[in-house]
């Protein structure tokens, strides 16, 4: 039995799996080996610093693989935005099939994007968000549940709410987000209506991933209770891995008077990739959802995605096929 769905059939993929965009760790190295390991790896374009770069990131990655692989573009708000335009080019530049964006205002990117053929993944955290995106013109939907890691949106609906309640007003393929990291939520997602799963903090905790093995280390060592939620005053709400950091950002956040500026130098992206490349896990932010109480071991992506994909399989055709006997 294979699990072919309108995912596997539109990426060209061997199983429903999507490894997410993340920064500092959507490089060559992971995004290779999921595609390897027959999902679709994703490379992070704002992790390179400059156009060029993400160019020779993406050579790098096809060195790695011969099998479909796409980028990440994150549109954030900010007083000095990188040059989004600039990164478009070069993924249209490079080839590149597929691309997921994520974030504020992302028409102009995607119709940039679908001139050229390439296909669309759209995160998002609402119901009305994805809407927008079909009509829009994306391809796929990602659709976030409140238990993910990163930014969940300010709604606080959770995946086993969120997903099923976007399957029925979404036509296009979708993909579920957070609190996936095994087989038993793959074969939830596809009966909550999705047609695949988009995970982040699980690959974060495989052979592959190019992080420090003790930022490894304390995802599996984590619970699900182990993350904060931060900047819910200034909606733009964080899921993170509870550190002394985050703790110290949830605490000012707190505060009557606290204005954003009271924890920007504790959030910079900066500090955080000093923990995830240093070990350090009091150095910054290090972003994971609730799924870290799932998560036991340090697999290859290889390993990792056929033991989803049985498990998933057993489920679905034992137990559950099981009960209507």
């Amino acid at each position: 039995m294979a699990l072919k769905t309108r995912i596997t059939e539109l990426l060209g993929i061997e199983h429903p799996i999507v490894q997410g965009g993340m920064m500092w760790v959507g490089r060559a190295e992971l995004a290779s080996a999921v595609s390897n390991a027959g999902g679709l790896g994703l490379l992070t374009a704002l992790t390179q610093p400059t156009p060029d770069d993400l160019s020779r990131e993406i050579d790098r990655c096809r060195a790695l693989t011969d099998k479909p692989f796409g980028v990440n573009l994150t549109i954030l708000p900010s007083v000095s935005p990188p040059p989004y335009a600039a990164y478009r080019q070069a993924i249209i530049d490079a080839g590149v099939k597929i691309v997921e964006t994520a974030g504020h205002a992302p028409r102009e990117h995607v119709e940039h994007f679908k001139e050229h053929g390439i296909i669309v993944l759209h995160k998002c955290t609402a119901v009305r968000h994805a809407l927008s995106a079909e009509k829009m013109g994306v391809d796929v939907i990602s659709i976030d549940g409140f238990e993910c890691a990163g930014h969940p949106g300010e709604d606080d609906i959770p995946g086993l709410v969120l997903i099923p309640a976007a399957a029925d007003q979404v036509g296009i393929p979708m993909l579920a987000s957070g609190g996936i990291g095994d087989g038993r939520g793959l074969a939830a997602a596809l009966a909550l209506g999705a047609d695949g799963v988009n995970m982040g903090t699980r690959f974060c905790a495989t052979v592959e991933a190019p992080i420090h093995e003790t930022i490894k280390q304390f995802i599996v060592a984590n619970d699900e209770r182990a993350t904060n939620l931060i900047m819910r005053r200034f909606r733009n709400t964080g899921r993170v891995a509870r550190n002394a950091v985050s703790d110290e950002v949830v605490a000012i956040g707190a505060g009557e008077a606290a204005v954003f500026e009271d924890i920007r130098p504790l959030v910079a992206g900066a500090r955080g990739r000093v923990a995830l490349e240093t070990g350090d896990v009091d150095a910054g932010l290090v972003w994971a959802g609730q799924v870290q109480g799932l998560i036991h071991d340090i697999p290859t992506c290889a390993a990792l995605l056929r033991r989803m994909v049985d498990e998933a399989e057993a489920i679905i055709q034992g137990r559950l096929a099981g009960m209507l006997r």
